[in-house]
Order: structure tokens, then sequence, then C-alpha cells
């Protein structure tokens, strides 16, 4: 069984995101954007739990890793060790059942972690803060109800989502209120939604029941990502393989086209199947990427054999098989990436990890794997001038 150490870095979802968007940005709104924006924090969780509440990430105007208290300050982590040494405890006091609290964000890219019960723990080594890794059941953190939004605040603006990419847990949703008193929200569970996506799970047969882990005392704790699944050999390694097989069948005598940019349409690739290799030509015939066939582990991890550079050809394409091997739409349509929702997961081999996570949400969208930012799935909210960012935390029932 191989376990991932993750360490904090600059890049996290929101922040890719971020990156692809704020070329765009109207840059007139980088005045309005001031140094801390507000951050409201609602427990309407029904539990009676102690909260926790973290900020860390990466401060955007020094390149260092750190946290920031209540009031929006910055404190850079101390050097770490090996074996990784405590972190000093940034937790601040969440509200109560009921109850909100308001604390400050800088500018960020980072994670806003909450915790039931129990504070987190987090250490240092030498190369930054260690995170949770619940997937390894020694880590200190593996028996602690959490979750966490990811996000952005820079001087284009918000972006803040909920996530399930390595894990569905605590339900939670996220907001940005906007100049004119509006908020845009997204990441609420449909009512019932979190008792139904474990049920469904449980119903799903192939090993995804695997992914539950629960507490000592039997309560649900959280359900792995099917990456994390592979790895720790809750699922099997070879869950994905006849749809992958069958797809390369499909495009030895046919030609797959991925247009991986939505405001560029002219911009296209033309896959082919040759042996075990997926090559792709631009529009005038030259080969500009080639992938080996993907194993689930590539497919739900959208790294390794789909490894995505951040470049202008193997990275979108990369991006684009990703989302339509964990979607299953790659038989459906050789045309990539598929606009039509009512396409995705309906082959028996697919991502059931995210179907069912998708099926519970109040509008649809998820982070349910790393580029379901694809064709705009993804539970992101963003806006330029930012003056209030919310997090929701639902109630479990």
């Amino acid at each position: 069984m191989r376990i991932r150490i993750r360490v904090l870095a600059i890049v996290a979802v929101a922040a890719s995101v971020a990156g692809v968007i704020t070329a765009s940005v109207d840059r007139s709104a980088e005045a309005a954007v001031p140094a801390t924006i507000p951050l409201q924090i609602t427990n309407n969780s029904g539990r009676g739990d102690a909260l926790y509440v973290y900020n860390l990430g990466t401060n955007l105007a020094t390149g260092q890793q750190g946290w920031a208290d209540a009031a929006g300050n910055f404190h850079t982590w101390p050097a770490g060790g090996n074996p990784p040494t405590p972190a000093p405890d940034a937790s601040i006091a969440g509200p109560a059942n009921g109850q909100s609290v308001t604390i400050r964000m800088p500018k960020f890219s980072g994670r806003v972690y909450f915790s039931y019960g129990q504070k987190l723990v987090f250490k240092l080594t030498t190369g930054g803060l260690v995170q949770p890794a619940v997937q390894n059941p020694t880590d200190p953190n593996h028996n602690i109800l959490f979750n966490w939004s990811e996000y952005t605040l820079n001087d284009s603006g918000l972006w803040i989502n909920s996530t399930q990419v390595d894990m569905f847990s605590a339900p939670y949703a996220v907001g940005v209120r906007l100049a004119d008193g509006s908020t845009k929200t997204t990441g609420h569970l449909v009512a019932g939604g979190y008792n139904n996506f474990y049920n469904a799970l449980r119903g799903q047969p192939g090993g995804w029941a695997n992914l539950i882990q629960t507490a000592p005392d039997g309560s649900v704790l959280r359900a792995l990502s099917p990456t994390y699944g592979v790895d720790t050999g809750a699922l099997p390694a070879n869950v994905m393989d006849d749809y992958v097989n069958r797809v390369w069948t499909k495009y030895s005598n046919e030609t797959l086209t991925v247009t991986p940019f939505g405001d560029q349409p002219n911009t296209k690739y033309f896959g082919r199947v040759s042996g075990n290799v997926l090559n792709f030509t631009n529009s005038s015939g030259a080969v500009v990427t080639s992938f080996q066939k993907p194993d689930a582990a590539s497919i739900f991890g959208c790294f390794k054999l789909l490894d995505a550079p951040n470049d202008q050809v193997r990275g979108p394409i990369s991006r684009t098989l990703c989302a339509g091997y964990n979607r299953s739409t790659l038989l459906v349509n050789p045309n990539q990436p598929d606009p039509n929702s009512s396409n995705f997961y309906q082959d028996t081999v697919t991502n059931h990890y995210a179907r069912k996570i998708h099926a519970q949400m109040a509008d649809g969208n998820a982070y349910a794997f790393a580029f379901d930012d694809v064709g705009n799935h993804e539970s992101l909210v963003h806006d330029g001038n930012p003056q209030q960012a919310n997090l929701t935390l639902d109630p479990f029932n």
C-alpha cells in the first residue's frame, strides 16, 4: 500500500481555476479588492461539538507558507524537521450550532479547514506543512470529523469552492456576497443528500462501499475519493480497465476530436490509437502529444499517465480526457468535452463516487475529481469585487 504525504502548495484546485480565469478579469477591479475580506462562518450542522477553524495557505505577496489568525494577520510557519515537528496551533474557535462568527481572509491561495470535536494535528517537514492524509490509517487525524474549502483571494477577486476531490465528508456550502448585496452560493446538498450519498455508495457493487471510513464508535467519518481507494486497495486497481479497453478499440478505427478551449472553437486536436499509444495531432497533422493506456489511478487522480502540465497543448488535452474517462463520455461522443450532461456517468464502468456526489448536489455542481471544472460543472463561486465570503456548515440529516 502506497501512501502519499501531501504538502501544502500554492496551487490548489481553486488556484488552478483562478489562473485560467484571471486573464479575462477587468483589471480595474483590482483596486476594489482590499488586503483582507470578511469570511462569515455559519454553523447549521445541528451538532453540539466544539468547532475549530483553520485558515492555511500561501501568502501571494511573499510566496511564504503560513496561517492567518481571526483578524487576517499572516504568520509564517517555522522551519520543520525530519521527522516532522508539531506546527503551531493555528486553530480559531468556530461558532456553536445555530450561530455565526466572522474572521478575515488575507490574499491567500489555500484552505479553510474545519473540524468537529477535536483540533486537527498539523506537522511541518523541511518542505512545508503536512496536511491530513486520512487514507493512511495511522494519520493522527484519521478519526476526526473534518473537511475543508479551497480558495484564492488576490487582486482580481475571490475564487472559493467546495471540494470532494480527496474525500466526501462533513457537508458545507460556500458563497460570495457581491457589491449589489446579492450572494452567489454553491455546495449545498439536496434534502437528505448526506445520508443518500452514503447509502448509494454502500449499494454500488465492485468495492465502492469500501471507500467509506468510520470512527471507532461506528459513526461515518468520510468516503475517500477513488484515487485513494485504488491507492489503499479499497478499490481494485483494474476497476476502469474494461472501459479503457473499449475506448482503445473505438479510437483504433475512429478519430477522437478534442476542442479544449470553449472560447477557441477552432483549436482542435485529433486522437487515434496506435498500439498502446493514443497520439494527438494538430490541424496540420503534426503529432503534438501522446498518451499511454491509462490505469484507474491515472484516471481518478488525473495524473501519472494523464498528467496535465500547465501548458497550452498537453495539459488542456489531458484535462479533457480525464473528464471524459471519469464521466464515461468517450464512447458516446467522439467530440470532447461532451457538452451534454445527460451523457455523464451512464456506462456501468464509471467514477461512481463522482456520479453519486453530483446526484446529491442541489445545483448539480461538485468538485468530485480534479478536472470537474471541464465544462463548468464545478462547485465554485467567483467575484472580482467580493464584499464577503461565506462558509455554511450544513445539517448532516
